[in-house]
């Protein structure tokens, strides 16, 4: 299976509420020092559980590690 979205592909992000961050949304977050986009699997109690499109489950983050939602992908 390959990525979504391709090393070097313009990807637009905004800002967005905690509040407002659902399962299946894409966010930009900071993991171990490091920034990425990673699909939103479950919320729960202010945390977020994060994975990739290969059913893989990162772990879980609070809402002060992510820097917003994907909004756009160009080709």
């Amino acid at each position: 299976m390959s990525p979504r979205i391709e090393s070097g592909q313009l990807c637009t992000v905004e800002p967005v509420d905690p509040r407002d961050i659902h399962p299946g949304d894409i966010v930009l977050c900071k993991v171990r020092g490091t920034e990425y986009l990673h699909f939103v699997k479950s919320v729960q109690d202010g945390r977020f559980q994060i994975g990739n499109n290969r059913g893989h489950i990162n772990g879980w983050i609070g809402h002060h590690a992510i820097f917003g939602r994907l909004v756009k992908v160009e080709p």
